[in-house]
């Protein structure tokens, strides 16, 4: 069965469903590495970009690993490899349900389904409220024109607005 759009997962009510000791079956997220580039930027870097969420929201382990790999494969091809650190902030703890139901023509005769169904977990998600830092990448100033624009292209593959901020770090 296709995955649903992330307008179905995006919002949410009620607690979260992370119990994953009592949860079983649930799919490994598809985000495995969470820190790229060289980690001794972290000391010398000038600046640091921060993707940040501008409402609450979830944020599907696929859509993080897309942001991921849109944001490490600009930055490793502008900028190198050894130039910049990059990090992924959040973790998708929250375990999505879904009822599945028949999706093809004619199903309703077939299949009503039942009210306040439960579900089988489909995938996980990271639960993010307004100010959240999501990515956050470090480098040297004169890169600083690429930090900001491999942030924008990650934050395109986000179902949540975003803002990218670059700030001056002291020495």
């Amino acid at each position: 069965m296709p995955l649903r759009p992330a307008r179905c997962y995006t919002h949410f009510s009620g607690p979260p469903y992370t119990r994953k000791e009592y949860i079983h079956g649930i799919p490994q997220p598809k985000i495995t590495k969470f820190e790229m580039g060289n980690r001794a930027m972290m000391e010398e870097a000038e600046i640091k970009g921060e993707l940040i969420v501008l409402e609450a929201g979830q944020i599907r382990h696929n859509a993080l690993e897309a942001a991921r790999v849109a944001v490490n494969k600009y930055l490793s091809t502008s900028v190198g490899d050894a130039n910049f650190y990059f990090r992924v902030r959040v973790y998708p703890h929250h375990v999505l349900r879904e009822n599945k139901m028949m999706a093809f023509a004619g199903a309703d005769r077939l299949q009503e389904g039942m009210r306040q169904a439960f579900g089988k977990p489909v995938g996980t998600a990271a639960r993010v409220y307004p100010g959240h830092i999501v990515l956050e990448v470090w480098a040297r100033e004169k890169d600083a024109e690429h930090v900001k624009e491999a942030l924008r292209r990650g934050g395109s593959k986000l179902p949540l607005p975003t803002r990218v901020i670059i700030k001056k770090l002291k020495k």
